[in-house]
């Protein structure tokens, strides 16, 4: 799975524009500092490409998310079909309810150049910047935005663009290398907070089949 398996457009006129396009990597560098740890509810929403004359079709899940650096984060799926990713900070679990089976991978080889590095797994810009070329994107809907693109040409992520409210992460939207797009978007957003002990913890449930990779 792609956790649920990362826009340059021309130049508008006016200083005051070429401003507002140096704010989306102003609020990463500022999250990347300020955030040390999260939580928030997210929607997300994939569409696959339209192909054999059919029109793209597009399938939405809900649930909540945490994260703390370094590299620690939970997606908790839990509409229409629970599902959780755990990364504890060595390993990555993803856990399919339905088919009480979980996938257990070595977290440093899993991750790589993932929305998720970019979310708790880089320690800063600089750090950011080994795996992605950054680049400012044009204000929209209200956020800042970032572009980021895999240096890596042989990943399964074709770019991501990050878009903030201020210094709060506010979207994720991810194109794949097949030419799907997933738009993650987070709602109360709340940075460093109290997060219960056992958030990044996993245990695997009785009975569950377990497949290491």
């Amino acid at each position: 799975m792609t956790l649920k398996k990362f826009l340059i457009t021309t130049f508008l006129i006016a200083a005051g524009a070429q401003c507002a396009w140096a704010d989306g990597l102003k609020s990463l560098e500022d999250f990347m500092k300020g955030a040390h740890s999260g939580s928030a509810d997210f929607t997300q929403t994939v569409t696959a490409p339209a192909k054999d004359g059919q029109a793209a079709r597009s399938k939405q899940s809900s649930g909540h998310f945490a994260f703390q650096r370094p590299g620690r984060f939970r997606f908790e799926y839990r509409k229409p079909f629970e599902q959780t990713i755990v990364a504890d900070g060595s390993t990555l679990w993803l856990y399919d309810a339905d088919l009480n089976q979980v996938t257990q991978r070595a977290q440093d080889k899993a991750l790589g150049a993932t929305p998720a590095a970019l979310l708790a797994s880089a320690p800063n810009l600089a750090a950011l910047r080994a795996d992605f070329t950054l680049e400012n994107a044009p204000d929209e809907g209200g956020l800042q935005w970032v572009r980021a693109t895999p240096k890596a040409s042989d990943g399964q992520i074709r770019g991501v663009r990050v878009g903030f409210d201020g210094a709060r992460l506010a979207v994720l939207d991810i194109e794949d290398s097949f030419g799907q797009r997933s738009v993650i978007r987070f709602a109360q957003m709340q940075l460093n907070p109290q997060l219960p002990s056992g958030t990044f913890s996993f245990k695997t449930p009785a009975g569950a089949d377990v497949l290491r990779q």
